[in-house]
């Protein structure tokens, strides 16, 4: 006697996946903002970074901030 089973994947399994593949991605997309604005900005010179109103102390605060909270 042949029996046959079929098998599906789980639904919310699949979601499950789905949203955390996507939150992955959303995280690392943000950090290399992070990563690119935080280059840039040490990239520039001492007078180009007054003339923006930023101390060389505060680049990471301004990149996390570019990258995280908009």
């Amino acid at each position: 006697m042949a029996f046959l089973t079929q098998t599906r994947p789980n639904a919310a399994l699949t979601e499950r996946a789905t949203a955390l593949f996507s939150d992955v991605a959303e995280r690392f997309a943000r950090y290399r903002v992070y990563r690119h604005t935080l280059n840039e900005l040490r990239s520039m010179s001492k007078r180009e970074l007054d003339d923006l109103g930023l101390n060389p102390s505060i680049l990471k605060s301004v990149a996390y901030e570019a990258a995280y909270k908009a």
